[in-house]
């Protein structure tokens, strides 16, 4: 079988990452697949509705591979990798305005390019198993993919909390931020695509949809709504820092501590921004120069050398401090792009 699996069953378009070992992360030939069935179907009328879902009991999909985007841009390639991102993010908002139901099953890891893949859709499935985030900043890039459009329309300031921390939701938090709909446990999971193709409707989510175990954010969406309320991101660094002694705060501090600061800077003006846009191209326009950027003027590059090339968790950014960053430097990074703007 390929990395993706597209074909048709009855009158359902199926999608099926297949990259288990690389916790299907999502590649070029595979974004390339899946956009290209979904232009296909949407106006095929003998397909009625699209699931997507992946192999594997650990990851949906896990982003974007990063691995491949670092070695094409140290070999000079800086034309590729904007070229990935400029094409994910029309795939993201085709996802976004699907004209036919668009059924995502987020069992296990999902994050990044993965939740660009489900998050988006009509009908968002989540498990015991999932595991959803939005981690970016923690490798010197910002949440994309639409994930500032995402966490801007999250309640209070939960969306704040994730964009910058990049902490992990289950899948009763998912629901609560807004990144997913239902919750299915993965053992009835079979059953219910099974049911949905059978029938060729959506109905059957609503059978098989249980109350999801208990999350966090519920709990912690009173501290979270103060703490990340800040003007800026140097006021929410020292609320927290003040905030007192807990395992959970201890966490929130450290998450912030080794994060890319002009990372997080540019994710909070972000996030904040797309609070007030009303459609995700206005996001992914936003996140588009960013990434376009982060190749060459950002910290992108150091991210994924300390993540996955070398692995020593230890990034040496340019400007390592949360009072490094200027505001000239996240408007140097947000700025229009001209001719080099994305598109749809």
């Amino acid at each position: 079988m390929a990395e993706v699996d597209v074909r048709v069953e009855g009158a359902v378009g199926r999608i099926t990452l297949n990259r288990p070992d690389a916790l299907n992360a999502l590649n070029r030939p595979m974004m390339d697949a899946i956009d290209g069935a979904l232009v296909r179907w949407a106006g095929d009328a003998a397909v009625c509705m699209v699931i997507i879902d992946a192999i594997g009991d650990r990851s949906f999909c896990a982003g974007g591979d990063i691995n491949e985007l670092y070695h094409r841009t140290k070999a000079g390639d800086l034309a590729f990798s904007r070229k990935f991102w400029r094409d994910e993010y029309r795939m993201n908002a085709r996802i976004n305005s699907y004209p036919k139901p668009y059924v995502a099953v987020m069992d296990g890891i999902t994050m990044g390019g993965g939740v660009g893949l489900s998050a988006h859709g009509s009908h968002r499935i989540v498990t015991e198993r999932s595991m959803v985030a939005m981690p970016e900043c923690g490798i010197g890039l910002i949440p994309d993919v639409g994930g500032t459009f995402l966490l801007g329309h999250a309640p209070g300031r939960l969306g704040e909390f994730l964009g910058l921390t990049g902490a992990r939701m289950a899948a009763d938090d998912a629901i609560h931020a807004g990144f997913a709909d239902v919750y299915v446990p993965s053992e009835t999971m079979p059953d219910l695509i099974e049911a949905l193709v059978d029938e060729a409707d959506v109905r059957p989510i609503e059978r098989f949809a249980e109350r999801p175990p208990e999350g966090k954010l519920v709990a912690q969406r009173e501290v979270i709504d103060v703490l990340f309320a800040g003007e800026d991101l140097r006021a929410i660094a020292a609320s927290v820092d003040a905030a007192g002694s807990s395992d959970w705060l201890e966490k929130v501090n450290q998450a912030l501590a080794r994060a890319c600061p002009l990372s997080m800077h540019a994710a909070l003006s972000m996030i904040r921004a797309a609070r007030g846009m009303t459609t995700l191209e206005e996001a992914l326009v936003q996140e588009y120069r960013y990434t376009w950027r982060s190749l060459e003027e950002g910290e992108f590059m150091e991210g994924i050398r300390a993540a996955v090339i070398d692995k020593d968790r230890e990034p040496r950014w340019a400007k390592p401090g949360i009072g490094d960053v200027t505001a000239a430097d996240v408007e140097a990074m947000l700025s229009s792009l001209g001719d080099n703007e994305l598109t749809f």
